[in-house]
C-alpha cells in the first residue's frame, strides 16, 4: 500500500527537505508540492490525497485557516518553527505536530503512525458484508457480490452479481467502509470494483455488460493502484 501525499509549504528549504524525507520511505508517494495554500485547495477539489504536510505560517491563506475551509479531512500532518499552534492543531484533529527542525527519525515515526491507521481503516470491514438500507428494509450485500456502485441523483445504485439495490446513502458513506485495496472510484459517479473489471479501452472499464467511464480526476490514482496490486503489467 502506497500513501498519496501533498506538502503545502511556502519556505524553499523546508519544501526540499520534506520531499527529500519523502523520497525515503517507499510507502509514501508525493504527489505534488505547494508554496501555498491556495493552490492547494484547487488542487484537492480535482484530487483527494491520503496524507497533507502542512506548514502554519503562509501568505495569502494560513494554515489554519485552509484546515479549517476543508469539507474533508485528509490526515495532516503540521510542520512548523513554532509551538503555539500545536492545541488548535489537535483541535482540527490533525494526526500529528513536528515541530521543525525536526529529524528524519522523528519524520519517520509519524508517517509510520499515519501508515498504521490507514491500513487498519482499510481492513475495517472484515466481515466481508455489508447492510444497506433501502426503501422498504435493510439488504445484506456481500462485498464480493457488488460489481459497481453508480451515483444517479439523490441515490446510488449498488449493482451486484444478482440484483440492483437502491440507496440514499452518499459516495463518502461507503467508501469509508469498503476496502479500498478492491473498490476505487474512477469517476464522480462510480466505484468499480476492481476485481469484477473485464477490460479496459479507451477511459471506459467493461464490467460485464456494462461500460463504466474513467473520468481525468481519478484516472492517474485509479491505474496507479492497478500497478501497486501488481494486477497491471
Amino acid at each position: 500500500m502506497r500513501i498519496n501525499c501533498i506538502v503545502i509549504e511556502d519556505e524553499p528549504l523546508a519544501l526540499r527537505k520534506i520531499t527529500e524525507f519523502i523520497k525515503q520511505v517507499n510507502y509514501l508517494n508525493m504527489l505534488e508540492g505547494f508554496t501555498n495554500a491556495v493552490d492547494a485547495v484547487g488542487y484537492l477539489k480535482k484530487k483527494p490525497v491520503d496524507l497533507i504536510f502542512l506548514d502554519i505560517r503562509m501568505k495569502k491563506l494560513s494554515g489554519i485557516q485552509f484546515l479549517e475551509s476543508l469539507q474533508k479531512k485528509p490526515n495532516v500532518i503540521i510542520t512548523s518553527a513554532y509551538d503555539e499552534y500545536a492545541l488548535k492543531g489537535y483541535e482540527l484533529d490533525v494526526a500529528d505536530y513536528l515541530l521543525k527542525p525536526f529529524t528524519f527519525e522523528r519524520f519517520l515515526k509519524s508517517v509510520d503512525k499515519i501508515y498504521s491507521l490507514i491500513l487498519e481503516n482499510n481492513s475495517s470491514n472484515a466481515n466481508g458484508y455489508l447492510f444497506i438500507k433501502t426503501e422498504y428494509r435493510i439488504e445484506r450485500v456481500e462485498l464480493d457480490d457488488i460489481l459497481y456502485i453508480q451515483g444517479m441523483k439523490d441515490y446510488l445504485q449498488v449493482k451486484t452479481t444478482n440484483k440492483s439495490i437502491m440507496t440514499l446513502q452518499t459516495f463518502k458513506n461507503l467508501q469509508e467502509v469498503l476496502p479500498v485495496a478492491n473498490f476505487q472510484r474512477v469517476h464522480n459517479s462510480y466505484i468499480v470494483s476492481i476485481s469484477k473489471i473485464d477490460s479496459i479501452e479507451r477511459n471506459r472499464i467493461q464490467v460485464g455488460k456494462d461500460l463504466i467511464p474513467i473520468s481525468e480526476t481519478y484516472k492517474e490514482n485509479f491505474f496507479g493502484v492497478l500497478k501497486e496490486r501488481k494486477v497491471l503489467l
